[in-house]
């Protein structure tokens, strides 16, 4: 059993920035896909970034592309979510998961381990 604890949410101001970050218990392999997924409340998991814990090219979704990075360190097994240019809409519950599968990069329902979720709150 894997477990996954993230952590770095916070209070920000908009036009702000935070780094996320999600630890795993245990190494991960190659074939694994490392997401981000966002939760306000009272809508749907939204997918936000995943990247391949081998090194594969990382995907976004459109709303926070080219403002959100997502990045791995084996060494620390972690993953990280960088979000710069913070807006209000960018306000959720942010948490990270392992699609063991490989498929379905966008997809919860792909995703076999979670953390609890860390809360990012963006301020106007």
């Amino acid at each position: 059993q894997v477990q996954l604890v993230e952590s770095g949410g916070g209070l920000v101001q908009a036009g702000g920035s935070l780094r996320l970050s999600c630890a795993a218990s245990q190494r991960t392999f190659g074939s694994y896909l490392m997401g981000w997924f966002r939760q306000a409340p009272g809508k749907e998991h939204e997918f936000v970034a995943a990247i391949w814990w081998s090194g594969g090219g990382p995907t976004y979704a459109d709303s926070v592309k080219g403002r959100f990075t997502i990045s791995r360190d084996h060494a620390k097994n972690t993953v990280y979510l960088q979000m710069n240019s913070l807006k209000p809409e960018d306000t959720a519950v942010y948490s990270c998961a392992i699609n063991t599968g490989g498929r379905g990069a966008a997809n919860p329902a792909e995703y076999r381990y979670w953390g609890q979720g860390t809360q990012v709150t963006v301020s106007s």
